[in-house]
């Protein structure tokens, strides 16, 4: 019988641990289950976090990258205007050297003209200066200074004087009458 006792002590010592230790075994699973949810809502927390931190850093690079591309539109815009003020400059430019160029021409004919003009009233000087030795009887003179006159000089005088001087025979030198080479002078010019 004492088998029996120390069997039936045991079955009632185990029954009594049964009872007590599912309180126990329900707590500490209680522990667990708190654990695993605290555990898990910390890594939903941080999961949530780090795709809102992912969200933010998108948008702030789409703001940048639309901002940059805003730049560089705002510079190709600029750039090519100042490549039309460039060409219209150019055009202005080869206008104006147009315009200069011709003004430069037409200087040159007024200065030409000029020089025709001064070189015509040279060569009417000369013959007013024969005439009025002729005229003074003074004929010596007169053919002398034809003479100094006649050299080839330099200038639209010298041209007049020899084309005129060309035109004379050498009987018509020798009798030379100033009034009909400033008639022939007055038609020729």
């Amino acid at each position: 019988m004492s088998h029996d006792t120390d069997s039936e002590q045991r079955g009632a010592l185990q029954h009594e641990a049964e009872h007590a230790s599912p309180g126990k075994r329900n707590s500490v699973l209680i522990y667990l289950v708190i654990l695993f949810a605290a555990a898990f809502l910390l890594l939903l927390l941080s999961y949530f976090m780090q795709q809102r931190a992912s969200r933010d850093a998108y948008n702030d690079l789409q703001q940048s990258s639309d901002s940059a591309v805003q730049t560089l539109d705002n510079m190709l815009q600029e750039n090519q205007d100042l490549k039309d003020q460039v060409a219209q400059l150019e055009e202005q430019n080869q206008s104006l050297q147009t315009e200069a160029e011709e003004a430069q021409r037409q200087l040159a004919e007024q200065q030409s003209a000029l020089d025709a003009s001064q070189a015509q009233l040279e060569a009417l000087g000369r013959l007013n200066q024969i005439r009025s030795l002729y005229n003074a009887g003074r004929y010596s003179q007169a053919r002398e200074l034809l003479t100094s006159w006649g050299e080839p000089e330099s200038g639209e005088t010298a041209r007049i004087l020899g084309e005129l001087s060309a035109q004379l025979t050498e009987e018509e030198r020798s009798i030379y009458d100033p009034l009909s080479a400033w008639q022939s002078l007055m038609e020729w010019l």
